[in-house]
């Protein structure tokens, strides 16, 4: 792997020097656009607007509109605004991670510790798992600043970007039901329901099986083969009544 970002974890007075790899991998099929007419690939360029030619990489800048002109920024710019928080992730302190609602996480980084930091590196990992808490930190990663929590996975610490709360939408212009609308007998089938349904968490039975069963598509095309195509059967609803619909959804699953 190829480390994206190099710098320091912040811990008190103890600075551990770090790398960061992505933690995650895109798992969908690599398809390429295509011209329908002779199935050659379609590139995408950088024009120049005005001139309608196309930029060389190393030409293009980074610039903010400002009372309709441009400020150009060049990269010591992006650094001289906050040169700790593009060298340094500083644990401003310690949180319950599950008081972090889902819609808050964004993707993950695992952080591999340079030789010298390798003991404290282990400490803090160690002291996570003890007091089963996370750290809350924030640090600049391609010239944005970032809200992440470090906390242990395996071996090792993974920080994961989290949004900001100006970054969440308010729920005020959807029309929600009212906690009102449901009596307390379906309260107490729904609950059963979720009882029935629950079960330890293990990620590794859930496989991308829509993706497998493309790819099945792909390889039979690529051989002249006509596809299976499985319609969807329409389920019967056996009422419209709430009560009766969570009754008939308590029967035994199959295989069960």
């Amino acid at each position: 792997m190829r480390s994206i970002w190099k710098g320091s974890l912040g811990f008190g007075l103890v600075n551990i020097p770090i790398k960061l790899y992505s933690a995650v991998q895109n798992s969908a099929l690599d398809l390429d656009m295509l011209d329908g007419r002779d199935h050659a690939k379609i590139r995408f360029q950088r024009v120049n607007e005005q001139t309608h030619k196309e930029v060389p990489f190393d030409k293009i800048v980074k610039g903010y509109l400002l009372k309709d002109d441009y400020v150009i920024l060049e990269d010591e710019d992006f650094e001289a605004a906050s040169p700790k928080k593009t060298k340094m992730i500083e644990i401003e302190n310690f949180v319950d991670i599950t008081q972090i609602a889902p819609i808050f996480y964004e993707t993950s980084y695992y952080a591999e510790p340079e030789a010298a930091g390798k003991k404290a590196y282990a400490l803090l990992r160690a002291a996570l798992l003890k007091s089963r808490k996370a750290g809350l930190a924030r640090f600049v990663l391609r010239s944005t600043e970032n809200l992440c929590i470090i906390h242990p996975m395996d071996k090792a610490l993974v920080i994961t970007k989290i949004r900001f709360a100006e970054e969440i939408r308010d729920t005020e212009e959807l029309l929600l039901p009212a906690d009102g609308d449901i009596s307390r007998k379906e309260l107490d089938l729904g609950l059963n329901l979720i009882n029935q349904y629950s079960d330890k968490f293990d990620i590794s039975a859930f496989k991308d099986s829509y993706h497998n069963e493309l790819l099945k598509i792909i390889k039979a095309k690529a051989k002249g083969k006509k596809p299976v195509i499985r319609k969807l059967k329409p389920e019967k609803k056996s009422s419209d009544d709430l009560y009766d619909q969570l009754m008939a959804s308590l029967k035994p699953r199959k295989g069960a």
